[in-house]
């Protein structure tokens, strides 16, 4: 039966794969090559941190996790449950069952991921532009400080970011059962991956809309599976959080991770300051700047001239899609999680790298001028520490915390060895678990929250049985911090960010009526012990003073 002459035969929409020749993917040996060639430089670059002891959330959550799954439980029983999936933590359990325990198995583990992660950025890169700007891409990612930082930390963000870029690779070649598979491993990495399908779905909702709108606007990214495959990465995470509520009675973790992460966000203000935050830290932080400034001051010229033609870009549609991704976790991070940290972009800001790589190349004749530049840019944050406040693990600071730390309690154990500790989170993970690298012998530990004056006069005032303070910086205070002579703006912190100013060894030592014995400065961070007298020692003192004074009143 023919088909009525009458009914007009809707056209085949345009897929930009139609109007932009994608490379073909690598081959098993290369993309092989390639890994080793990324791991190769991550082991060497990270050769002087591959035996330092565990880092903050690595000490007081992931570490612990992972040795309580290489035990056989998923959930974990010496630390509260976070309910973050378990991908990586097995990852964890797996080289420590096959290489045995121990912080440079770990590093070397997590570097292995790492250059997994640079391999799909680099085959994401190359199929949507070309093998000069994916390697541009690829190695300014790699140098980029808070990349290059949480390479070799046991943290989540990163590997859930590098299967995130072999999900969009595989969605960009057309490849469903492929980016269900690589978008699912993602979001059991970390439960925050499962924004990257979410944000590409609503974007072709939002797209196909405007395409109907307007004739011969093109803006999706047409895919041959239904737009609903995107979805299906969302199962493997209910699972999980059905597992886990199954048996904690929490879906999303403890009461008061839920508090910090969720319940107590949601405020207005606070909401608004976390967007500009995570804007920064998406476009600017730290000297990221540099690249997302010369890449647009290139919009300013036209296309270089090839002998094929002008250079191409990449392709609107695909930016579009990439810049969907982006805002959705700008968005959804900045309502929800307590800590506005630098490393939860790391799934976004590589990609920032790549559109703002292939617009300087595209358009600038110095370009690899310009890209040695910010190379050099990326190598000086890694040092030097920008002019205000920062989490530590954005570049090498957190080594200078860690050697800090560990020489401090070596000396508290080689003088103290049988002390009881008054101390802070995560030191006090530091002294209970000898495992974590800093001490042989686990102390006891009697733990306040910080180093404020009002946590220090409770601990005195409260003559907790304690022998010795551990006191360190708990937040990193730049020497002259400009944005902190704001007095509205320490509230803001304070009040929305857990800001507080933690007092010096010093201050800390005159508040416990003891003696500073040990005291250690680096690049803005300090750590410093504090021998307290025992009570009866205490009260003798206290009583000589009280006479000392009496006899100088009369």
């Amino acid at each position: 039966m023919e088909r009525s002459s009458s009914i007009r035969e809707l056209p085949r929409p345009v897929r930009f794969t139609d109007s932009l020749a994608i490379r073909s993917p690598l081959g098993l040996l290369k993309a092989t090559a390639l890994f080793g060639l990324f791991l190769a430089f991550q082991v060497v670059s990270h050769g002087p941190l591959l035996r330092l002891p565990y880092f903050w959330d690595e000490a007081g959550y992931y570490v612990p996790a992972a040795r309580d799954l290489a035990q056989g439980s998923l959930i974990p029983h010496s630390t509260p449950s976070n309910a973050h999936p378990p991908l990586v933590l097995a990852w964890l359990a797996l080289c420590w069952k096959i290489f045995g325990q121990g912080a440079i198995v770990t590093r070397c583990a997590m570097l292995a991921l790492a250059a997994f992660s640079l391999l799909g950025l680099f085959r994401l890169a190359s199929a949507a532009t070309n093998y000069t700007v994916a390697t541009c891409t690829s190695v300014l990612t790699a140098i980029y400080p808070v990349f290059f930082a949480q390479s070799s930390l046991a943290l989540v963000d990163l590997p859930a970011a590098g299967l995130i870029f072999w999900g969009l690779e595989a969605y960009l070649r057309r490849r469903p059962v492929a980016m269900v598979v690589w978008f699912s491993l993602a979001a059991l990495a970390k439960e925050t991956a499962i924004l990257a399908p979410i944000g590409i779905f609503l974007w072709q909702l939002v797209s196909g809309k405007l395409s109907n709108g307007k004739r011969g606007l093109e803006l999706s990214l047409a895919f041959p599976a239904p737009s609903f495959t995107l979805l299906l990465p969302i199962a493997p995470l209910i699972v999980w959080f059905a597992y886990h509520y199954a048996r904690t009675g929490f879906v999303f973790g403890n009461p008061e991770f839920f508090e910090y992460n969720v319940h107590g966000t949601l405020h207005p203000l606070r909401i608004g300051l976390a967007l500009l935050l995570r804007t920064w830290q998406t476009i600017g932080y730290p000297n990221l700047y540099v690249l997302t400034g010369a890449a647009l001051l290139a919009m300013k010229f036209p296309a270089l001239e090839d002998p094929n033609g002008p250079r191409p870009r990449i392709h609107v549609s695909l930016q579009l899609t990439l810049l969907a991704v982006a805002l959705i976790y700008i968005f959804a991070l900045s309502i929800f999680g307590g800590a506005v940290l630098a490393r939860y972009m790391l799934p976004v800001v590589p990609l920032v790298i790549l559109i703002s790589v292939s617009t300087v190349w595209r358009r600038l004749k110095p370009w690899k001028t310009i890209l040695a530049i910010v190379a050099g840019a990326f190598i000086a944050a890694l040092f030097v520490n920008p002019p205000y406040g920062f989490s530590p693990e954005d570049n090498l600071a957190y080594s200078d915390y860690v050697r800090l730390h560990r020489r401090a309690e070596a000396f508290l154990e080689d003088s103290h060895p049988q002390a009881r500790v008054l101390t802070a989170w995560p030191a006090s993970d530091e002294l209970s678990r000898p495992y974590l690298g800093y001490v042989d012998q686990a102390f006891k530990v009697i733990r306040i929250d910080d180093f404020t004056a009002e946590q220090l006069l409770s601990a005195a005032d409260a003559r907790l049985p304690f022998d010795v303070a551990l006191v360190f910086s708990t937040k990193y205070q730049p020497p002259h911090s400009i944005f902190d002579r704001w007095r509205r703006w320490r509230e803001w912190k304070t009040r929305y960010f857990g800001y507080h100013v933690d007092l010096t060894p010093e201050a800390a030592a005159s508040i416990l009526g003891g003696s500073l014995v040990y005291v250690e400065h680096r690049r803005g961070q300090w750590v410093g012990l504090v021998d307290v007298p025992k009570t009866e020692e205490a009260q003798l003192r206290s009583d000589g003073r009280r006479g000392s004074q009496k006899t100088r009143a009369q």
